[in-house]
């Protein structure tokens, strides 16, 4: 199974200078937990805005660099080779690679931040015409979560 995994704000701005404009811990722990035990695919960028393999999961890496690679994380070179993973992958981003495989996933997990930010990469643009809400919930507000945010799961309308 192929799903999205994806935070983005009113404007579907997920990112400015290769980092996330806003600091949502609780969006972090949420991806952590669908994510663990599975599989993650990023471009190199999102890559190198990690720092690092995300420890408990597969961490692969797409890039036409063919001289990359770093310990702890598995290179790909096409979006075949996607096709290619076992298990449950989750397309991690950028934009890039969104937009590549919208069309592919069989589902979302989407986290919407009820805010504008300043952004120069975003997230394809959707209807939920070709999406249907699976779930629907309003993340909790507490002093290190200071941003209304939504978490929801779609699912593509067959």
């Amino acid at each position: 199974m192929k799903s999205i995994i994806v935070c983005h704000d009113q404007n579907r701005v997920i990112g400015l200078d290769n980092k996330m404009p806003w600091h949502l811990p609780n969006d972090l722990k949420r991806v952590k937990a669908l994510t663990t035990g599975n599989t993650i695919v990023m471009g190199r960028k999102t890559f190198e805005s990690l720092g690092r393999p995300l420890p408990n999961r597969r961490n692969v890496v797409l890039t036409s660099n063919k001289n990359f690679q770093h310990p702890g994380v598995d290179v790909i070179h096409n979006l075949e080779e996607i096709n290619e993973l076992d298990g449950h992958i989750f397309i991690f981003g950028g934009q890039g690679l969104y937009e590549q495989m919208m069309d592919k996933v069989e589902d979302m997990y989407v986290t919407v931040i009820e805010d504008k930010f300043q952004g120069d990469a975003f997230f394809p643009p959707y209807t939920f015409g070709e999406w249907e809400v699976i779930s629907s919930e309003a993340g909790e507000l507490d002093e290190k979560n200071t941003i209304p945010h939504t978490y929801m799961h779609l699912e593509r309308i067959k």
